[in-house]
């Protein structure tokens, strides 16, 4: 009987590690897709698409650059657009909070797109 109170204290204790572990992935996953492409000003004939990139890979190879040009088409009706400037936008920073009271200050950066329908 002592035995499977151990086995059971231990599969509980495995379970609890498990489950935390998910809980984290969780709230960093999270963390990571906090907003995606954004239409933050849009104009009769054009606008600016804002979305975010991580410092390493940078604003071009951002996998959120590809859907922000989809945006920009889809905008402009299929026609043809032309791009007048882009860079570095404002970004954010928040407070993400962590399990058992720890909190984590992420900062976003974001690049911007400003076009303009042909």
């Amino acid at each position: 009987m002592v035995s499977l109170r151990i086995h059971h204290k231990s599969a509980e204790k495995s379970w609890s590690s498990s489950w935390l572990v998910v809980m984290v992935m969780v709230v960093v996953m999270g963390a990571g897709c906090a907003e995606g492409v954004k239409l933050v000003r849009e104009q009769e004939h054009g606008g600016v698409v804002v979305y975010p990139f991580k410092e390493g890979q940078g604003p071009l190879l951002s996998s959120f650059r590809t859907e922000a040009l989809a945006i920009i088409r889809q905008k402009c009706g299929g026609r043809s657009y032309e791009i007048l400037r882009e860079g570095e936008a404002k970004g954010r920073t928040r407070i993400v909070r962590l399990i058992e009271g720890q909190e984590e200050m992420i900062h976003e950066r974001r690049w911007g797109i400003e076009f303009r329908c042909r």
